[in-house]
C-alpha cells in the first residue's frame, strides 16, 4: 500500500511475499497489537546498500550478525481491532521494517516506537522518521550508536567479532549530554533464551545438538511472535557463533503461504533449514506475551514450565497434533541435569528472566566450546611451522585434514578435559564430519589459514635482501619477480589479508626498487 523512502524499489514478487508474510494466518480470534519477524530472498538483480563499506561490515560483524545480500528481513508490527466501518468488521494493518541486517531487538523497539503513531496519523509520520533515520550512522562494529527518533535517543552497541563470547554488554556511554535519557537497549539482537526456551528446556542438549549438525528443523507454534523468536533463538545458538552455519532460517511462513518463502519449494528436508509456521494445533507453545493469553503461561510453583515430549516422528500424522518434539534423532550426549536444577531453582526464588537466559547462553556457550576447541587445536597443527616460510619460494602448503588423526587426538586432547557432560563424543563428532556445518567449518578456518600463510610469507619477503638476491639473477626472473610480488600485492588488499599496512607500503616500496634497477625500456613496460 506504501513504501517508504520513496526510492527504495521492491520488484512485484517482493511486494507480494511480504504482503503474505506480514498477516497472520486466521486470525480473528487476537485482538491487539502483534510482533514477529520474518526472512525473504531477494527477487530480480542485486541492489546496492545505501551504506557502502566496502564489505568492512561483514568482515568485523559476528558470524551471526552479517548483512546478507541476498536476502532482506522483515520486522512486522500488526494491528487487528474491531471496527464496525470496515467490510469485514476489523481494522487490519500491519508495518513492516525492511533491512539486510538481523538487528531484531533495534527494529522490534523501533516498530514499537513508530507503529502506534503511523497508525494514527499515517503516511506523514512515516516520512518523518525515514528522515531522521536517514541522519542515522552506519552499523560499525564496536561502535556505540545514538540513534534519535520520534524524540527518543536509542542507544545500542554495535558487536564486533573480536568481542569475547560471552561477556557482557560494554556499559552505556555518552548519556550525560544526552537529554532526554537514551532509550538502552542490552543487545541489538540476542533474545530472551529462557523465555523462548521454556516449554523445551529439558530437551535443550538435543536442540543444541541438531543445530550443531545442521538438521532440518520445522516449528510450529500457536502465533507467529512465538514462531519467529523459536526460530531466532535456535539459529542465534551460541554454536553459530564458533560454526559458520550454512543455516536457511526462515522465522515464519504462513500455513496459505505457497511459493512466497524459501521453505515452500519442497524444501523441508534439506539440511539446515530452520522454518517456523502457525498451526491451529501447536507442536511449541510459548508463555503469555504481549497480551495474548497462550497456552503454556509461566507460573512460579517451584517446577518448571510444562515441558513438551519427544515423540517419534511417525505419530506426526496431521497438524492437530498434541505439543511435542517429534524426531527420530538420537542424542550423543546425555542431558545436564546440573543445568535443568539451577533453572528450577531460578524459577523457586523468582530469578529475573535475563539471569536465567544468561545461565542458559553460557551453558550453551561451553558446551561450544568443549567441542570447537579440539577441532581448533588439530587445525591449528596443520599449519606449516614458520620458520619452514623463505621469501623466494610459494609458501608451503597447509596439511590435509585427518579426520582419523583427529579421532586419537581426542583420547588427550578431547572435550572430556573441559566438559562434565557424558556421552558418545566420537560418535557426535563422526555425525559432525558428514553434515554441512564441518564442511562450512571447515571452509573458513582453511582460508583464514591459507590468508595467514600469504601474510607471513609478505614478511617474509620485506625481511630479505632484495639487491643480494638479484645479483645473479637474469633479467626474467627479476621481472618475473616484480609480476608475482604485484599479484600479492593486489590480493592482499583485495582480500583484506591480516597484514599491516606498514608491510605493504615496504613490498611495494621493494617493487619499485626492483623496477629502478632493470633497464629502461623495460622499466617503462613495467610502469604500464
Amino acid at each position: 500500500q506504501l513504501v517508504y523512502p520513496h526510492d527504495f524499489r521492491l520488484t512485484e514478487k517482493e511486494k507480494t511475499s511480504i504482503c503474505y508474510l506480514s498477516f497472520p494466518d486466521s486470525y480473528s480470534g487476537g485482538l491487539g497489537d502483534t510482533q514477529f519477524s520474518f526472512r525473504l530472498r531477494q527477487a530480480g538483480a542485486s541492489r546496492s546498500s545505501p551504506f557502502q563499506d566496502d564489505g568492512r561490515y561483514n568482515r568485523e560483524a559476528p558470524l551471526t550478525l552479517q548483512r546478507e545480500a541476498s536476502h532482506y528481513f522483515g520486522y512486522v508490527y500488526f494491528r487487528q481491532v474491531k471496527d464496525s466501518s470496515m467490510r469485514r468488521g476489523y481494522f487490519q494493518k500491519s508495518l513492516v521494517l525492511v533491512s539486510r541486517l538481523p538487528y531484531v531487538n533495534l527494529f522490534q523497539c523501533l516498530l514499537q516506537l513508530i507503529a502506534p503513531e503511523y497508525f494514527d496519523k499515517l503516511e506523514p509520520c512515516l516520512e518523518a522518521v525515514c528522515n531522521e533515520i536517514d541522519q542515522w550512522p552506519p552499523p560499525v562494529p564496536g561502535q556505540t550508536l545514538n540513534l534519535p527518533v520520534m524524540g527518543v535517543v536509542i542507544q545500542v552497541r554495535i558487536p564486533s567479532r573480536v568481542d569475547k563470547p560471552g561477556s557482557s554488554p560494554v556499559k552505556p556511554c555518552n548519556q550525560e549530554n544526552l537529554l532526554p535519557a537514551p532509550l538502552v537497549l542490552p543487545s541489538v539482537h540476542e533474545l530472551d533464551l529462557f523465555r523462548c526456551f521454556q516449554p523445551v528446556l529439558i530437551h535443550i542438549q538435543m536442540l543444541w545438538e541438531l543445530m550443531l549438525l545442521g538438521e532440518p528443523m520445522v516449528v510450529m507454534a500457536p502465533s507467529p511472535t512465538v514462531s519467529s523468536e523459536m526460530v531466532l533463538a535456535l539459529t542465534r545458538c551460541p554454536c553459530h557463533a564458533r560454526v559458520p552455519v550454512p543455516c536457511r532460517a526462515m522465522p515464519w511462513c504462513p500455513c496459505h503461504t505457497h511459493g512466497q518463502g524459501e521453505g515452500s519449494r519442497q524444501e523441508g528436508t534439506e539440511p539446515g533449514l530452520s522454518q517456523g509456521v502457525w498451526a491451529g494445533c501447536a507442536q511449541v507453545r510459548g508463555p503469555s506475551r504481549g497480551g495474548q493469553s497462550l497456552d503454556c503461561p509461566l507460573g512460579v510453583t517451584g517446577d518448571l514450565p510444562k515441558q513438551v515430549k519427544v515423540k517419534k516422528l511417525a505419530k506426526l500424522k496431521t497438524l492437530d497434533t498434541k505439543p511435542g518434539i517429534y524426531t527420530s534423532y538420537k542424542t550423543f550426549l546425555h542431558k545436564d541435569k546440573t543445568l535443568i536444577k539451577r533453572l528450577l531453582k531460578g524459577i523457586q526464588r523468582k530469578r529475573p528472566s535475563e539471569v536465567q537466559s544468561a545461565l542458559l547462553r553460557r551453558h550453551l556457550l561451553e558446551l561450544t566450546q568443549s567441542f570447537i576447541i579440539p577441532l581448533e587445536h588439530y587445525m591449528a597443527s596443520l599449519m606449516p611451522l614458520q620458520r619452514a616460510i623463505t621469501p623466494w619460494k610459494n609458501p608451503p602448503q597447509i596439511r590435509p585434514f585427518c579426520q582419523e588423526d583427529f579421532m586419537k587426538s581426542l583420547e588427550h586432547a578431547g572435550p572430556q578435559l573441559t566438559c562434565v557432560l557424558k556421552g558418545d563424543w566420537l560418535g557426535l563428532y563422526r555425525r559432525f564430519f558428514k553434515s554441512p556445518n564441518f564442511d562450512g567449518w571447515f571452509r573458513q578456518r582453511h582460508r583464514e589459514m591459507s590468508q595467514k600463510l600469504e601474510a607471513l610469507h609478505l614478511e617474509a619477503i620485506c625481511e630479505a635482501d632484495i639487491v643480494a638476491w638479484m645479483k645473479d639473477k637474469s633479467e626474467v626472473e627479476i621481472v618475473d619477480l616484480v609480476l608475482k610480488l604485484r599479484e600479492k600485492l593486489v590480493r592482499a588488499r583485495c582480500q583484506h589479508l591480516p597484514v599491516k599496512e606498514e608491510t605493504l607500503q615496504r613490498v611495494s616500496l621493494y617493487i619499485d626498487t626492483i623496477i629502478g634497477s632493470l633497464p629502461e625500456d623495460l622499466q617503462t613496460v613495467l610502469h604500464h
